[in-house]
């Protein structure tokens, strides 16, 4: 059996849902309803003979056959994209100064690069991971004309979505028992320290800060190894550690709002335009569950 013509909006939201993870993740970044969504790739497959993604599980994975089409749909799109492009007889170059936190750099920064790249090559990207207290005065001052932050006030940048908090700990060592409860922290300006901190004194309960490390590296280490309970973006959170709630008695933490936030100096550069537009179409639509 030959396979139909595949269609671009098949595609497109083949790819929308691999990145996004989810039906309904992807449906907004493609303007369509989830039952479209479902629809489209019922059509892919159906054209191909193939499945795509085992929907098993509540998670969707791709299927050997997914993986291989995965990179031809990538390529095909990029090329449709350069070719609407080409015409206007402009090709975006340039260099863009970005920053991001080491939170947010694998899971909601990597979807973005992967889509920019290809398609904007002649674009620079020079990338510097620093917590976002470190990120914000540099976009202020200019040095850099980009960055993905956790925002310390609503005024600040275009917000994104919100990243839940969590408290994490070592199931090997139950420091949750403790008190004082042992505790790893930020630098002072963090926003998840504060968080932290305003938890536990609305509890009443007490604690000793016995880890200091603006890494995340550092945070995620002090836990493993015993020495103390730590407060990390729940998409930093690696799987080997314990979540911990009101059972271990700790409380609920604020969220963080998550913001493209761009530098003046930046504004009428069209490849920091490009970056800044896919950042907000592609991360407002992936609001964390």
């Amino acid at each position: 059996m030959i396979p139909r013509d595949l269609q671009l909006d098949w595609l497109k939201c083949f790819v929308a849902v691999v990145d996004a993870g989810s039906l309904s993740s992807a449906a907004g970044e493609v303007y369509r309803s989830q039952s479209a969504v479902s629809m489209q790739l019922k059509k892919l497959e159906s054209a191909l003979g193939r499945r795509l993604l085992d929907r098993g599980a509540g998670k969707l994975q791709l299927t050997a056959d997914g993986q291989l089409l995965l990179g031809y749909a990538r390529r095909i799109l990029d090329l449709h994209a350069e070719a609407q492009i080409a015409p206007n007889g402009e090709e975006l170059t340039g260099r863009v100064r970005l920053g991001v936190p080491d939170d947010y750099a694998a899971k909601y920064l990597t979807p973005v690069l992967k889509r920019f790249a290809p398609r904007y090559s002649g674009v620079e990207i020079e990338l510097n991971c620093e917590q976002s207290t470190a990120l914000i005065p540099r976009v202020a001052r200019g040095d850099l004309d980009l960055a993905l932050v956790s925002r310390d006030h609503s005024r600040r940048g275009t917000l994104l979505f919100h990243e839940p908090m969590v408290w994490v700990g070592s199931p090997q060592f139950e420091l949750w028992r403790r008190d004082p409860l042992p505790i790893a922290v930020y630098e002072d300006t963090s926003l998840a320290r504060r968080s932290a901190i305003n938890s536990l004194a609305q509890q009443g309960r007490r604690y000793k800060v016995v880890y200091n490390s603006s890494s995340l590296a550092g945070q995620i280490a002090a836990v493993d190894s015993g020495l103390a309970v730590a407060v990390l973006t729940q998409c930093s959170a690696p799987g080997d550690l314990l979540i911990l709630g009101s059972e271990h008695g700790l409380g609920p933490l604020e969220p963080m709002e998550v913001a493209a936030y761009r530098s003046r100096e930046s504004r009428g550069s069209k490849a920091v335009d490009n970056l800044f537009g896919l950042l907000v179409k592609t991360l407002r639509m992936s609001e964390p569950g």
